[in-house]
């Protein structure tokens, strides 16, 4: 089995034609299967392509178009599955394969023994010297009746093959190896059969499972009818394109029961016991975007900034430049929407620095930014992986999510109305054994800031806080509850809310609990520890990870 080449070549060159020979006879080479398309173009000579013989199946489609060469030896091709098409129409295009001046072209497709298309048309035009292929009974070989069939502007007619499918007896679905009713292929058979059964076929319809045609690959449960339960099937197999595998290719992840060569939206991949697969994502997926810094791209600013959307974790900085929010009257970028900058709401990890010079002056804080946990600081500026400076506008940070700062410093400078930094417990966010120096100056006096109120939360603990109210507390002195500090969990007044023993954060009860008042509603966050069910000792896994969940947002 091959992967076809990546990307819509089509029609495009590869080079010189000795690359582009070299190129299709490394990637085809003792191929029996192309998952993908096979796709010969612009061969102006009269290659070596016997290589080629050894294919048996396209699960896409084949384009052979302006070329020189006289014969394509697809001998053994069975069928043309044609799960993509050409043009959205074709499973086999043919055209143009001759040179303006000269008498050579191509003669012959050699598709003796294709015998099915399974989705799709066919495509022979303006190939002035094929004489066999155009005048096919291609009825007999497309499966889908209402596929186009386009065929003009080629040779005189030739010989042609056998048919295998309209000499059947109506009795038949499909195929047939006889004019018998009793002649015909199984029903899961594609391209014709030597016999009735599921394992005589010349190609499957949908999978094939060991050598048996089959509608779908053994699943991953199966139903116990002694148990009345569904089972982990020992002898499930996996979806390879129309094959079905005891295990998928290095290369490919596990969705389900398919192999698949990346994660659908909605999913992430992950490792579990040193395979990949595929699995929902808790909220937004990851997605790693390209940070700012290079010569290319030195701030953000109206640009670029639509690039950042969806990101949960900046690989390298984010600098916010002048140019950047005012705009760049030399490289003719404008000003930087305000609003803009909500995309970086969804921003989880940087891993160089954060460096702030310039702020919207509609934006009071850098709440932009609530849910970034961690500043890695790979590489620093001078010793520095946070700057915020020259902010005139600047009265909070707002980063309530900043758990670590993995290595640098901290820079917060020059911002005349900033409060509520001095609070912060910086040492506790750094991490590594590497002293750190912050520097903290020359913004608002802690005493002017105090006198007017511009003081953390009582329900804060000493670690501080970004900014007013119980939301921006660093950590709570009581409980913490979606984020907010509160002084209980109100156990014994009917809320649905419980108190962790591993973290002071209150988690909600299951929804299938009842609210009690005058007594917790639950003890913990599953369906069975409500008070009025059973609790389950194979529920202590899932309590276990929930609660590790709701300690580590």
């Amino acid at each position: 089995t091959c992967m076809a080449m990546v990307g819509k070549r089509r029609l495009l060159s590869t080079g010189s034609q000795e690359n582009q020979y070299n190129l299709i006879k490394d990637r085809y080479d003792g191929c029996q299967i192309i998952m993908g398309n096979l796709e010969i173009t612009q061969i102006e000579s009269n290659w070596d392509f016997s290589f080629l013989k050894t294919i048996r199946e396209v699960t896409g489609y084949i384009l052979i178009a302006m070329n020189h060469f006289e014969e394509i030896p697809l001998g053994q091709l069975r069928v043309i599955r044609g799960n993509s098409l050409y043009e959205r129409r074709f499973a086999l295009s043919v055209f143009f394969n001759y040179p303006k001046d000269g008498s050579s072209g191509l003669r012959q497709l050699g598709l003796a023994n294709l015998t099915e298309i399974l989705q799709g048309g066919v495509q022979i035009i303006n190939n002035k010297y094929l004489n066999y292929g155009p005048w096919i009974f291609w009825q007999d070989i497309i499966r889908d009746s209402s596929a186009p069939i386009a065929i003009r502007l080629n040779g005189d007619k030739g010989q042609c093959w056998d048919l295998t499918k309209t000499v059947c007896a109506p009795q038949c679905s499909g195929r047939c190896f006889g004019t018998s009713p009793r002649d015909c292929c199984h029903t899961e058979c594609a391209a014709g059969c030597k016999g009735p059964l599921d394992v005589d076929c010349f190609a499957c319809r949908l999978f094939n499972d060991s050598g048996a045609c089959v509608p779908h690959c053994p699943q991953n449960l199966i139903y116990n009818k002694q148990t009345f339960q569904m089972e982990t099937n020992p002898n499930a197999k996996y979806q390879y394109g129309s094959i079905c595998v005891s295990q998928c290719p290095t290369h490919f992840v596990v969705d389900g029961s398919s192999c698949v060569s990346v994660c659908p939206p909605g999913k992430m991949e992950v490792v579990r016991e040193g395979h990949r697969q595929c699995e929902l994502c808790s909220g937004l997926c990851p997605k790693v975007c390209e940070g700012t810094g290079a010569e290319h791209r030195q701030t953000v600013d109206s640009s670029n900034i639509d690039s950042f959307i969806n990101c949960t974790k900046i690989q390298g900085s984010l600098h916010f430049l002048v140019t950047g929010i005012l705009g760049d009257a030399f490289k003719k970028i404008p000003p930087l929407d305000a609003k803009k900058l909500e995309v970086f709401h969804t921003v989880r990890e940087i891993t160089d620095i954060l460096n702030i010079q310039s702020w919207p002056k509609e934006l009071n804080d850098l709440s932009v930014f609530s849910s970034l946990t961690t500043i890695q600081g790979r590489s620093l500026y001078k010793r520095f992986s946070l700057m915020v400076m020259h902010i005139p506008t600047l009265t909070s940070l707002g980063l309530r999510s900043l758990q670590e700062i993995s290595d640098g410093s901290v820079y917060i400078s020059q911002n005349v109305k900033l409060c509520y930094h001095h609070t912060v417990n910086w040492t506790q966010l750094f991490r590594g054994r590497s002293v750190r120096v912050n520097n903290l100056s020359n913004n608002k006096p802690r005493a002017e800031c105090v006198a007017e109120g511009h003081v953390c939360d009582l329900l804060c603990s000493d670690s501080g806080c970004w900014g007013p109210g119980p939301d921006q507390c660093v950590s709570c002195r009581n409980y913490s509850r979606g984020g907010t500090c509160v002084s209980s969990c109100n156990f014994y007044a009917g809320s649905v809310f419980t108190s962790t023993f591993l973290m002071l954060r209150c988690v909600a009860c299951h929804q299938e609990c009842k609210p009690q008042h005058g007594k917790p509603s639950c003890t913990g966050p599953v369906s069975s520890y409500n008070y009025t069910r059973t609790f389950w000792p194979s529920d202590l896994i899932s309590t276990l990870a929930s609660i590790w969940l709701f300690s580590h947002p």
